[in-house]
């Protein structure tokens, strides 16, 4: 089932009853919402004066629902990690702790591989030179030996975004309305990965000390041209600022129409199976983790 977004910008108070979440605002506590906490998938914080109560944390973590907060620029900041969020948990982790170097690195050929055919496809969406990423996602070595990853992405920020544009977090316009679509992704993948029975801080390719979710990082890779298309079209339209539109318009990038071999199915669904597949590949039960073609 498609889950909500729910995005909070301004103050509110949030609160559980009847396994519902209370909404209401400070201005006018007498007037309220409410929406089933199955109902939701995603849940952003953002205004400091926020309030929620430690019952509806709690109910939000039970289903599994990636709660994030924005620290005082407005950016995710943290997120809300469920420790219990499937009954064959413990197994999956074993699985995916004992995961060979081989199986590893070919999971990371094929996410490579995906990431770039999905690159590739955005640019001839937009009429730019898809075809010149098809030697760098072609025959993609184990472990992307020979760095086929870098090489893809320097061709393609610049025919996405120019030659003079560099990607990098602190960078000028559009790395910010990136880097803020990216934090959403990131958080639904890891969502996704626990439903999955998986462990986000235990990652394939990504393993940096400081960084708590690396398998996220790693799982997101082929969905990053997603959030590029997004932010594409925002910054041809000169929104570079993140305003309240800007950031809804990335938050919907989690309701994009995703293909698969034989559906269609909106990202954040996608996700789940590319969580599931993957789990199959540390089980030994699967050898392809899978991934939508972006049309």
């Amino acid at each position: 089932m498609l889950k909500r977004t729910l995005f909070f910008s301004t103050p509110y108070s949030l609160s559980l009853r009847d396994n519902q979440m209370v909404i209401r605002t400070k201005e006018a506590p007498d007037m309220q919402k409410s929406v089933p906490v199955e109902d939701i998938g995603v849940v952003v914080l953002e205004h400091p004066q926020t309030s929620v109560t430690l019952p509806l944390l709690n109910a939000l973590s039970d289903h599994n629902v990636a709660v994030i907060f924005c620290g005082d620029t407005r950016m995710p900041n943290a997120m809300l990690m469920s420790l219990d969020s499937n009954r064959t948990q413990g197994e999956s982790y074993r699985a995916q702790l004992e995961a060979s170097e081989p199986l590893k690195k070919g999971v990371w050929r094929q996410i490579v591989e995906a990431k770039i055919r999905n690159q590739a496809a955005l640019l001839t969406k937009l009429g730019r030179e898809g075809d010149r990423l098809k030697p760098c996602y072609c025959n993609v070595r184990s472990g992307d030996a020979d760095n086929r990853e870098g090489v893809a992405a320097r061709i393609y920020w610049a025919e996405l975004f120019g030659r003079e544009f560099v990607r990098m977090r602190e960078g000028a316009a559009p790395n910010n309305l990136l880097n803020y679509g990216y934090t959403i992704l990131r958080a639904a993948v890891a969502r996704s990965l626990m439903g999955a029975g998986l462990f986000p801080a235990m990652g394939i390719f990504h393993r940096n000390r400081y960084n708590a979710f690396p398998l996220a990082d790693d799982v997101m890779e082929p969905y990053r041209p997603y959030v590029d298309e997004a932010v594409y079209g925002l910054y041809a339209q000169g929104r570079v600022q993140l305003t309240q539109e800007v950031k809804g318009a990335l938050l919907r990038v989690l309701f994009a129409d995703t293909r698969f071999a034989k559906v269609m199915r909106p990202l954040e669904v996608g996700l789940t199976f590319t969580a599931a597949s993957l789990a199959k590949c540390f089980a030994g039960t699967g050898k392809k983790i899978v991934y939508p073609l972006l049309e």
